[in-house]
């Protein structure tokens, strides 16, 4: 079953993790919705520099660190996902907080161990 996933902080370079979890989402069949600072493009999924207006995503992969997340708090809470994963690197007490009291599963693990695993 395809899940609709948000990533937030994608990139251009193969060598970046938020680059290979786009890939890896791709293969097992999820479509993509990437945002970052820069616009860009990976495989057929366009970087988007504006928070998406994109309805029925059930899942929003963090690639950017706690300092840089708090712009993005109500927009993502506004999305409503089912779930928010904090990949390493990305964790933020405070963030974790106001999704789970809205109602919404978050993760700290890796997008791309959840998905090697079949845990996504």
């Amino acid at each position: 079953m395809s899940k609709r996933t948000l990533v937030i902080g994608a990139s251009e370079n193969p060598e970046r993790y938020s680059f290979k979890a786009i890939n890896a989402l791709q293969k097992h069949g999820h479509d993509v919705v990437a945002l970052a600072k820069r616009a860009g493009q990976v495989n057929d999924v366009g970087i988007q520099t504006h928070f998406p207006e994109a309805e029925g995503i059930d899942t929003v992969a963090l690639y950017i660190g706690s300092q840089r997340q708090a712009e993005y708090y109500s927009q993502i809470i506004n999305l409503m996902p089912k779930r928010v994963i904090f990949n390493p690197g990305t964790e933020n007490a405070e963030f974790l907080g106001l999704l789970e009291g809205a109602g919404i599963e978050v993760e700290e693990a890796c997008t791309l161990v959840l998905l090697s695993i079949g845990n996504y």
